[in-house]
């Protein structure tokens, strides 16, 4: 693997324009208030050097100095512990364990089958309707805690965020009832750091 040039004093993401993973780092880093470069990587012409940084030539790819850290999941808890204020993943590892159970289920039963290749038309439509239901069964959470591990926004609803704010693309829509859950995610989507973190193409979502 290259090492990233050393003189870069910026950390700097390969993001994508629409990419909900990258899109999830965006979030972590806004949270944070750090200072961050973005190149914007054209999917159909990717630049040569993230083949050097990442051997899957995938985004999101964060650059912080001599390091080089792709994944999602792997750059936010990296983020998180680098930069501890705010704090976003709880610090006893009975909690941290359960949070990394939560994200571990996201990507897996939601994240792959929606928004990576292979997956059958019967599999998304599986994992639509569990989207919803779930959602709509965590009303009764949210109507007493403001966010999914509690009433500090933690790394869970960094993680789900951009799901939720494409739910009218992927034609998901909760039910009545959950109004709760509707409260909770016009909560994030209206954080400054969430409105910061997108991209023009995200904004035209809703």
């Amino acid at each position: 693997m290259a090492t990233p040039s050393s003189k870069k004093t910026l950390m700097t993401l390969y993001s994508g324009n629409d990419c909900v993973f990258a899109h999830r780092v965006r979030f972590v880093l806004e949270e944070k208030a750090m200072e961050y470069q973005t190149i914007d990587v054209d999917l159909a012409n990717k630049p040569e050097d993230l083949a050097e940084l990442n051997p899957y030539n995938q985004v999101p790819t964060l650059v912080d100095r001599d390091l080089a850290i792709h994944e999602s999941v792997l750059i936010m808890e990296y983020l998180d512990e680098r930069f501890p204020h705010p704090p976003l993943i709880p610090v006893d590892p009975i909690s941290r364990a359960k949070v990394r159970l939560g994200l571990l289920r996201f990507d897996r039963d939601w994240f792959a089958p929606l928004f990576q290749p292979g997956y059958s038309a019967e599999q998304i439509k599986t994992a639509k309707e569990q989207i919803r239901s779930t959602l709509a069964g965590l009303s009764s959470i949210f109507s007493q805690q403001r966010y999914l591990f509690g009433d500090e926004l933690s790394v869970l609803d960094c993680a789900i965020a951009p799901l939720l704010w494409r739910l009218p693309v992927l034609e998901i829509s909760l039910p009545a009832a959950a109004r709760a859950t509707q409260e909770y995610m016009d909560r994030v989507f209206t954080l400054e750091s969430f409105k910061r973190c997108l991209t023009p193409a995200e904004k035209a979502m809703r």
